[in-house]
């Protein structure tokens, strides 16, 4: 059911059925739209004295995180990316950082038209002159729904402990309207020291949470 319903809409799962592997292109020129995914995932989050304590192997910080909601459209998000710019802003604020020390920003990035452009603009609008490495994971993992901010925020824990950003699968064609730094092609190592990770649902329900390197 949820299947069809997504398909009945036309404009956010792709067509792509007989490449399947390459069919989700987040920030691509040619993409047409998500695939889905299946998965799972918990985190366990608790003060750093108690995680101390009992001798916890301690992963990453959570620094801050804020919700914010377009009111746009039932659907489509705010093209702009104003609210979920300040989701990311917020976010950053209440962990008591500033735009340019975000090192990484993990997308939410379906690869649909309208979705990827507005949280193109949206990251441009928190973070400013600061180009942090991107990465789409759906491009990999497909789109999990209910699982996906959960999943999607151990991927950015990951990076920050490895040091190292996975590369953006199936991304040939950066669409010109989409000013990030997205990685491709192969892994990127650097010196990551905080990261966004951003979930963004239909109707403009925006989150985004402040991660800091252990």
């Amino acid at each position: 059911m949820p299947i069809a319903g997504f398909a009945q809409m036309r404009i956010v799962m792709s067509t792509n059925n007989d490449d399947p592997a390459g069919a989700c292109r987040p920030f691509d020129r040619d993409r047409d739209g998500f695939v889905f995914g299946e998965g799972g995932a918990l985190l366990l989050i608790e003060t750093e004295e108690h995680a101390k304590a009992r001798g916890a192997n301690i992963l990453a910080r959570i620094m801050g995180a804020s919700i914010t909601s377009d009111g746009f459209h039932m659907v489509a998000p705010d093209p702009n990316g104003e609210r979920a710019g300040h989701a990311i802003t917020r976010a950053i604020q209440l962990a008591g950082l500033a735009p340019g020390d975000i090192d990484h920003v993990n997308a939410h990035a379906t690869g649909t038209q309208v979705g990827d452009l507005a949280e193109g603009r949206a990251i441009n609008n928190a973070l400013g002159g600061n180009r942090p490495a991107v990465y789409a994971p759906k491009s990999a993992l497909g789109h999990s729904v209910g699982a996906v901010g959960a999943v999607e925020s151990i991927l950015t824990v990951l990076a920050l402990r490895d040091q190292v950003i996975p590369p953006t699968l199936n991304l040939v064609n950066l669409d010109p309207e989409i000013d990030l730094d997205v990685v491709a092609g192969e892994p990127r190592p650097g010196n990551y020291r905080y990261a966004i990770n951003n979930s963004f649902g239909f109707g403009g329900h925006n989150v985004a949470i402040a991660f800091g390197r252990y």
